[in-house]
């Protein structure tokens, strides 16, 4: 068959903000692949590839290392030439090339540019975007987080009047919501029914056109939910609103920064879950993961934090030569006060 007449390899863009549960979904839709040969592009925000280690580490028969690759060196809507391209025609171009590809971008990414890349000379003959979904933390949302109502907003976040309407992490999601052709509440498990239905309505209310909306826990779905949507979403920008269309896709993340703090081994995982819980409330930090040693313990502590929300887990043994040194990535907005978090982290 020839190159003109074989089948684009579907690609599945999933977005999200910090810690709605991208990852989680990457990881159950590897663990449910039925022998499908997925590779999955990640993009960090941070120095440490924490999201690729997370998957890299998940056990999953068939979830081989070089299948999973990690950008970053940016957010992947700035850097589509410089990494992006590359990275999909080297995927293309194996011997054996991916059934599937997911993209998990990070959660400052703006999905339209992203969207725009696959018109490219070069891919836009060779990939199809099956699908873009949107992760959405089900919780935060009914905070009033990037909620897209300034009444909403009003209403449902009179104890936390640090979000504003019209803070650019709110057109992120709003981008984000705009794009989608499947919109995942995630955390579905802290939710009421009158809570969940509230939730629904309020981003039924924030997109434009008519997208579906599934509930999830842990970001548990049925890969045949996500996979295999068909939407050709490089086909239909125009229906796919963007707050930075008219800036051609640029945009800063100067609100933004991030940086890595070293942990020592800890006695105890709940001690450290608890600290780093006063940390970010005290300076108002978006996320905070890693990975920590435990005394005691042969196997590492995963961390992960949305604000003041935390989970934590021993996920595999540490491996050779990999020094038991702990380290968690700080995400915030820009001015935090750097030596003041690291002094209060490392305790």
């Amino acid at each position: 068959m020839s190159a003109t007449m074989t089948a684009k390899v579907p690609a599945t863009i999933i977005t999200g903000f910090l810690g709605a549960g991208k990852t989680t979904l990457v990881r159950h839709l590897l663990a449910h692949a039925g022998g499908r040969r997925i590779a999955i592009i990640v993009n960090e925000f941070g120095a440490l590839g924490i999201d690729r280690e997370t998957l890299k580490s998940c056990g999953i028969e068939g979830c081989a290392e070089e299948d999973i690759v990690e950008l970053a060196n940016g957010c992947l809507c700035c850097t589509v030439a410089d990494d992006f391209i590359p990275t999909m025609t080297a995927l293309l171009d194996r011997a054996v090339p991916p059934e599937h590809i997911v993209i998990e971008t990070s959660g400052l990414a703006l999905p339209k540019p992203l969207l725009k890349a696959f018109t490219w000379p070069g891919i836009g003959t060779r990939v199809t975007v099956d699908g873009v979904i949107a992760v959405v933390d089900g919780p935060a949302v009914l905070a009033g987080r990037f909620a897209d109502d300034p009444a909403a907003v009003a209403a449902q976040r009179a104890a936390d009047p640090s979000v504003d309407h019209d803070n650019p992490l709110a057109e992120v999601y709003e981008d984000q919501l705009r794009a989608a052709d499947l919109v995942v509440v995630n955390k579905q498990d802290l939710l009421t029914e009158v809570e969940l239905t509230r939730v629904r309505a309020e981003i039924e209310a924030a997109v434009p056109r008519g997208v579906k909306l599934v509930a999830a826990r842990e970001g548990r779905l049925d890969p045949l939910v996500v996979l295999g949507i068909g939407a050709a979403a490089e086909d239909d920008l125009a229906a796919r609103p963007s707050h930075h269309d008219a800036e051609d896709g640029a945009h800063e993340h100067d609100d933004f920064e991030s940086f890595t703090v070293s942990v020592a081994p800890v006695a105890s995982a709940d001690a450290l879950v608890g600290r780093l819980r006063a940390v970010a409330a005290a300076h108002d930090i978006l996320r905070i993961k890693g990975f920590v040693p435990v005394m005691g313990r042969s196997m590492r502590l995963a961390v992960q934090g949305v604000g003041t929300r935390f989970g934590h887990h021993f996920d595999r043994v540490w491996g050779p030569g990999e020094g038991h040194d702990g380290a968690v990535v700080v995400i915030g907005r820009t001015g935090m006060d750097r030596a003041a978090i690291i002094a209060a982290i490392a305790g």
